[in-house]
């Protein structure tokens, strides 16, 4: 058994943990017509139900699961894995009744649905499932509340509500003003921009993949990958002074990481180059300057050329440009903490003496 909480404390290095949700999201879209039957959802959510029940045994997991903060994130876990697991199913069912030149089943079925007894019915028993939910809920599981704040004894580690773990996290890559201003606005501004760049009319209303691939690939990585697993992580993997921990190690506030963050800068004229770093601010960053001015202004253009070239065509050249230019916006997340984790990259541009760090 210990061999096995080893193992499992190893594939959830921050690193492995996030590329094993990568791989397991193009499996689901991959083997999606294997994903959709009955056996593998039955499967998947019993597999959690085990993996839990069985983690539970162990000491330090189940100080981390039973707290009344993270109880909810274990729900969510479960609620996560069965509805993409069940949008996954609908959509593949009706990719296979419009190949075969049926419409999609929500088309099929009638709109109309009585108020009595059909929608007062369902609303009174969902009414008495959740109240009993919460009222066993309340029962068993004490408030998460705290003395009163001490600034002389904060809590270690101390973390956001779970809604903003994942930003809490995005933090430990990005300074402030990025993390907690501009791409969270981004994230607000993408959506409200859906609708106007993405005025594809196929998949409104009923479930489906083959006619929507790109959009929903996209949705699944940012929505699942991203922001859910961050969340994930920061619940359960982020122990005291915010080191990770696996789910089966104790949490020992004396564990030290041996972490030497490094910027972009030092990499290049240090360590490449072999000289010391340069005196003018501009002259020391023009690497990375250089590299976000491609990243954020190039790459888009270059895209259009290449491999987007049918997106460019499709979407003309705002509507492109506005998309591809949020999607880079989401990937410079993953991108960031990649090389944070592989190897130490504290700041691309790092710019010290204005207070701006990229």
């Amino acid at each position: 058994m210990g061999v096995v909480k080893g193992l499992i404390n190893a594939l959830t290095r921050p690193e492995l943990f996030f590329g094993l949700a990568v791989v397991a999201l193009v499996l689901v879209i991959w083997k999606r017509e294997w994903v959709a039957s009955n056996t593998v959802g039955y499967a998947l959510l019993g597999g959690l139900a085990v993996f839990f029940i069985l983690g539970t045994f162990d000491v330090n997991f189940r100080q981390i699961v039973t707290k009344p903060d993270n109880v909810p994130i274990v729900g969510l876990i479960f609620l996560l894995a069965f509805f993409v697991w069940y949008s996954i199913r609908e959509a593949v069912l009706n990719d296979r009744r419009i190949a075969a030149g049926h419409g999609p089943i929500e088309k099929a079925e009638s709109d109309r649905v009585w108020v009595w007894p059909d929608l007062v019915y369902t609303e009174l028993i969902s009414l008495i499932l959740c109240s009993v939910v919460l009222i066993v809920w309340s029962i068993f599981l004490k408030a998460p509340l705290e003395q009163p704040a001490n600034p002389a004894n904060t809590p270690n580690p101390s973390k956001a509500p779970w809604y903003f773990l994942g930003l809490q996290e995005m933090l430990v890559y990005f300074d402030p003003w990025l993390a907690g201003v501009v791409l969270p606005g981004l994230i607000i501004v993408g959506l409200i921009c859906i609708p106007y760049v993405d005025k594809n009319p196929k998949g409104n209303g009923y479930f489906t993949f083959a006619e929507r691939k790109a959009e929903i690939t996209i949705f699944l990585f940012g929505f699942v990958v991203l922001w859910c697993s961050l969340i994930v992580l920061g619940t359960f993997l982020r122990g005291p002074n915010w080191n990770f921990f696996g789910p089966f190690e104790f949490w020992d506030i004396h564990k030290l990481a041996a972490l030497t963050n490094v910027n972009l800068s030092e990499y290049v004229w240090v360590r490449a180059l072999g000289t010391g770093l340069p005196s003018n601010w501009f002259i020391r960053e023009i690497f990375g300057i250089l590299l976000v001015l491609f990243y954020v202004f190039a790459l888009p253009v270059i895209l259009a050329k290449g491999m987007l070239k049918a997106y460019y065509a499709k979407l003309g050249a705002p509507r492109y440009y506005v998309a591809v230019g949020l999607f880079l916006m989401m990937l410079s997340l993953p991108v960031k903490m990649l090389a944070r984790w592989l190897f130490n990259l504290k700041y691309i541009v790092a710019i010290g003496e204005y207070f701006f760090n990229i």
